[in-house]
């Protein structure tokens, strides 16, 4: 299994496809060993493309110790690093979209176009929901909240007339087939203590590649308004709507070809 070392962790990473490179940076709680994932979709059709699992998450190392925004995007720039990467085209999703918008912040030579999804700036531009803060939560209370938050179309009315699809996206959604490896839990807290912190709005008007910023219209936890005040921070932003959630990538069939096209320039 391939590991970089990068700092004071291994950070395990996958890599297939042909083409420009491509990082693609993964939300809460991403484990690359979860399938359908990332390399199960179109994208290394079009890039060669780089996955990893973030600090404290999946195969990667699991310090116990305060993480930071800044150090999710030195460990983003320490594996380019390992691989020889100087400069990439770089798709953040979710919390990894706020990855992403501390890695350009950190490292601007090192991104070519950007495309932050269904993500939020933090701050005074507004934050995604707080997971932080539902953690205490077990599995399937907190997946039952989260279903009509991540899609609003899902509401208790449509719970009723749709109980077998309601009863599969909670499963999925409660689902964590590794919770009980060693580290686990406290590996996704860490995460959650440091995405709580997250704040790049003061400084987003300081992006200067080509920006693209992708939500879903009915997206409940980095909200519609949220994506358009983050598209007026950052000068010559692109933003586009798509027919869906929280994860509008798989919902809306034509999000990935825009957004392959956008990052082809």
């Amino acid at each position: 299994m391939p590991h970089a070392r990068t700092g004071d962790i291994e950070i395990y990473y996958e890599r297939a496809g042909a083409g420009p490179p491509l990082l693609f940076i993964s939300g809460t709680g991403g484990d690359l060993r979860n399938r359908p994932g990332v390399f199960d979709g179109p994208l290394a059709k079009s890039f060669d493309l780089l996955a990893y699992d973030q600090r404290g998450l999946g195969q990667t190392g699991k310090p116990d110790a305060p993480y930071s925004m800044a150090g999710y995007a030195d460990d983003a720039a320490g594996l380019m690093d390992a691989l020889g990467w100087d400069r990439a085209l770089v798709m953040g999703v979710s919390f990894g979209g706020m990855v992403a918008q501390e890695f350009v912040l950190r490292h601007p030579a090192r991104v070519e176009r950007l495309v932050l999804a269904c993500t939020s700036p933090g701050g005074a531009g507004g934050a995604s929901y707080p997971f932080h803060e539902i953690d205490h939560m077990d599995r399937l209370e907190r997946s039952r909240l989260l279903v009509p938050i991540s899609d609003t179309r899902r509401d208790a009315a449509w719970a009723a007339a749709n109980p077998e699809l309601y009863d599969q996206i909670l499963a999925l959604g409660a689902a964590d087939p590794f919770a009980e490896e060693p580290g686990h839990a406290m590996g996704a807290r860490r995460q959650l203590e440091a995405r709580a912190g997250h704040d790049t709005w003061d400084r987003l008007d300081q992006i200067a590649c080509p920006v693209m910023i992708a939500a879903g219209r009915h997206d409940g936890i980095a909200l519609p308004a949220t994506q358009e005040r983050m598209a007026s921070r950052i000068t010559g932003a692109q933003l586009q709507f798509f027919e869906g959630g929280h994860l509008f990538m798989i919902q809306d069939r034509t999000a990935i070809p825009a957004m392959t096209a956008f990052l082809l320039g």
